[in-house]
């Protein structure tokens, strides 16, 4: 009998309950849509009759905003791509760019389970991994279809990307404090 009562106390049910309430409900991105807000290409080695014999160096620069959408309890997430292509030196043309391409490429999303404390951070580093495949496909189709060879994109480290806009963004309140508190005093 105290052999059942050891078995029967010894929280094995508990134990079993424990860590299913415990779990936390993962964090979850429901894509709504994906879409182009602005695509711009501007083929200007056929503009100037260049020769782009060469293989251009290309320059890369990538951005990602995300807010809340006003009607309802969606978020809306956009990229923003910015990519120069440039004649190598040693080229006939050096430093000419060869082409010029601008995407702004969004999604919509609903999210579950993220505490709002680090919704942004999740919002800003998933989506845009998510939406890159799409991204780099339309690259490639648009440099293709402007004559050049398809401009395949490398893989982006959106978590990076995160950190480095929050230090610009540190940068930037910090230099505006400095200048709001050291204005017509500091020039005297």
């Amino acid at each position: 009998m105290s052999d059942e009562e050891t078995t029967a106390g010894s929280g094995n049910g508990a134990a079993a309950a424990t860590p299913q309430q415990a779990v936390p409900a993962m964090p979850r991105l429901h894509i709504i849509g994906q879409f182009v807000r602005d695509l711009s290409f501007e083929n200007i080695a056929v503009q100037k009759a260049l020769r782009a014999g060469a293989k251009p160096d290309i320059a890369v620069q990538v951005g990602a905003d995300a807010g809340k959408r006003s009607d309802s309890d969606q978020f809306e997430v956009i990229t923003k791509f910015s990519i120069t292509a440039r004649l190598p030196a040693g080229a006939e043309a050096a430093g000419e760019t060869v082409f010029l391409m601008e995407l702004e490429y969004g999604g919509l999303f609903t999210v579950e389970n993220v505490p709002e404390e680090q919704l942004r951070p999740f919002l800003l580093i998933e989506a845009p991994r998510m939406m890159f495949p799409f991204v780099r496909r339309i690259v490639a189709d648009v440099t293709r279809d402007g004559g050049f060879p398809p401009l395949l994109l490398d893989s982006i480290d959106f978590v990076q990307l995160y950190r480095q806009q929050l230090a610009a963004r540190a940068k930037q309140q910090a230099e505006a404090s400095a200048d709001a508190g050291g204005g017509p005093a500091g020039s005297a």
